[in-house]
């Protein structure tokens, strides 16, 4: 088998877009609970309060709070060996300083760890998911302070000593690279500039963005460092957002201008969490967003200690690079380019390129040598409920050249593969868009943009085909 016998198969969720109860087992209002619904075209606008008769989709989003039992089962019937799921700060510091948790939260994610072991899957835990404690925005600013480090490592050191003998994987941070681009100011760093009033178009100062993401990386290493001395037996990952791309033409230009966007978007974070150290072309990146980062005594030696021991990845599609302005764009997943014309899209405008993500597990595991895992991929599609049924071979025929894409990497080109973790596995919101009708899942959820809906879960065509691949170990793709 291309796969190994013990190859990490199931989905991926995260607590802002999937769990609800947002002001339930008293948690706190995260930076989420602050952002409203959206579409494609018309951006979520970020409240400095909640807005009476306005819908904030984290607040109930898909109730995993209260179906969890139920969304577990679902899983072990379509047999997932791993489970992705983030653990929400708010829930168990509901401010972000207390320095007390708060025992309901800490209870609350007993009960989910107990089912999922109990179904024989392991939790993968992003510690810190895009839903950074309101509080910590409104008092510091997010993670522009460097007040941020210690108040996340306390939060750190609780989940790690209730959870040491129920949950071993670990990410500290998802998507950290989009902290590199404006819109990662408030969801990803919890920096809210004064006249943000959208997730699209943000206040940006990057220098106190890069900034930021440097209390991030160290934050993220004494961390991992912690869990190296006192937890041997956890495996802390790394989560970067891949955003490949191809230089439009041979034009030496357009290939310069791609090797520069590897390495802003996709190899900068990479280089110091994996490599502990800032890279060599990261002078010239401060150079060109006016950066002057403040570093503080040992933090340099922090990073070299810290170095993560496997790399998680989303993937999603390509881009097209070019320096011809004149060339038509494409939208995509946090960054868009030049649109290619050897490709087909979503119904989002998201290019489909399978093979691209067998280019990028060869580029990422020649470049870092660590174990991967591709811990989001997926279609978001319109989907349509039918006699409690939704037919969506699109998705099957999606996920299937995708996993062919890594089976040719892991059997042909030798790329040490963990696990498989799909996006939105069972139906959730969209952190870009904050829509439901985006749907990825192969559970379907009855629950629509406005928030109407009984949250009725329905097994989607793709489920039993999914099923079916875990059972085979990624050898049986057919319908």
């Amino acid at each position: 088998m291309a796969f190994q016998k013990d190859f990490l198969w199931g989905g991926a969720t995260a607590a802002n877009q999937f769990e609800g109860g947002w002001d339930q087992g008293g948690k706190g209002p995260s930076c989420s609970d602050f952002m409203t619904s959206g579409t494609h075209t018309s951006p979520r606008q970020i409240t400095a309060e909640l807005v009476p008769g306005t819908y904030y989709p984290s607040h109930t989003a898909s109730d995993f709070f209260h179906h969890y039992e139920e969304d577990i089962a679902l899983m072990k019937e379509m047999g997932f060996k791993v489970f992705r799921m983030s653990i929400a700060w708010t829930r168990i510091y509901p401010t972000g300083v207390e320095t007390d948790p708060n025992e309901e939260g800490l209870a609350f994610y007993d009960r989910v760890f107990d089912a999922l072991l109990a179904a024989g899957i392991q939790p993968l835990v992003t510690i810190s998911h895009y839903e950074l404690p309101i509080h910590l925005v409104r008092r510091y600013n997010g993670w522009a302070s460097h007040e941020l480090i210690e108040l996340y490592e306390r939060f750190c050191h609780t989940i790690f000593e209730r959870y040491k003998d129920k949950v071993r994987y670990w990410l500290t941070f998802n998507e950290i690279n989009c902290g590199m681009l404006p819109l990662g100011n408030y969801t990803s760093l919890g920096i809210l500039n004064e006249g943000t009033e959208d997730f699209t178009h943000q206040v940006d100062d990057p220098a106190l963005r890069f900034q930021a993401l440097h209390h991030q990386f160290v934050a993220s290493a004494k961390v991992v460092k912690y869990a190296h001395e006192r937890y041997p037996q956890f495996k802390m990952g790394c989560m970067i957002a891949l955003m490949p791309s191809y230089a439009y033409s041979c034009n030496p230009k357009d290939q310069l201008e791609d090797q520069w966007n590897w390495q802003e978007m996709n190899f900068y974070c990479g280089d110091v969490q994996v490599r502990g150290e800032y890279p060599h072309y990261a002078k010239r990146l401060w150079e060109k967003y006016g950066v002057s980062l403040k570093l503080q005594s040992g933090e340099r030696d922090i990073l070299r200690e810290g170095t993560v021991d496997f790399y998680s990845l989303s993937y999603y599609q390509t881009i097209c690079v070019s320096t011809d302005p004149t060339l038509e764009n494409t939208s995509g997943n946090l960054l868009g380019g030049a649109k290619n014309p050897y490709l087909e899209a979503s119904d989002w405008g998201w290019h489909i390129d399978p093979e691209g993500l067998r280019f990028t597990l060869n580029e990422l595991y020649g470049r870092y040598g660590i174990p991967l895992m591709v811990v989001e991929n997926g279609l978001g599609a319109y989907d349509k409920l039918e006699d409690e049924a939704v037919h969506d071979p699109y998705r099957v025929d999606y996920l299937r050249r995708h996993i062919e894409a890594m089976k040719a990497a892991v059997e042909i080109d030798g790329v040490e593969l963990m696990g498989y973790t799909p996006w939105g596995c069972i139906d959730l919101v969209s952190a870009s868009t904050g829509e439901m009708r985006k749907r990825y899942g192969f559970i379907y959820v009855d629950r629509d943009d406005e928030g109407h809906g009984t949250f009725e879960r329905y097994r989607k065509d793709s489920f039993y085909w999914y099923k079916k691949v875990i059972a085979s170990n990624g050898e049986d793709l057919e319908d």
